[in-house]
């Protein structure tokens, strides 16, 4: 499974921008699929993941209420909205897919990795 994430760029805080993760071909063969961040001299966290078939989800405290993570209709694209950024939301956001059907905060658990995608968040 190859993914590409989409979608970053430079904003502020108060724009809402949507980050966008697709699989090469069109189609996700996977059942699970989500988003982690990794911020300059941080290590990668975990941000949030969504199950394709029946869109349980499950979110960072840190971005809770503030990102939320969804599905396309056709389920071939999963987005993360970002709203009520903070400048600390600046990283390189990855999106990422595994083969079990159990949504996890783990990065090891996930097989998939896409290129990632930067977001900067200016005050």
């Amino acid at each position: 499974v190859q993914l590409q994430a989409s979608g970053g760029g430079l904003v502020t805080t108060g724009d809402s921008p949507r980050l966008s993760c697709a699989a090469s071909g069109g189609t996700f063969s996977v059942p699970v699929v989500a988003w982690f961040r990794q911020a300059p001299g941080q290590r990668r966290e975990f941000v949030a993941t969504i199950r394709r078939d029946d869109a349980l989800s499950a979110y960072a405290d840190s971005v809770k209420g503030r990102f939320t993570i969804s599905i396309a209709s056709t389920k071939n694209t999963v987005y993360l909205r970002l709203n009520s950024l903070k400048p600390e939301d600046t990283a390189v956001y990855y999106c990422a897919a595994r083969e079990g059907r159990g949504l996890s905060d783990r990065d090891r658990e996930y097989e998939y990795w896409g290129q990632g995608t930067l977001v900067t968040v200016s005050s």
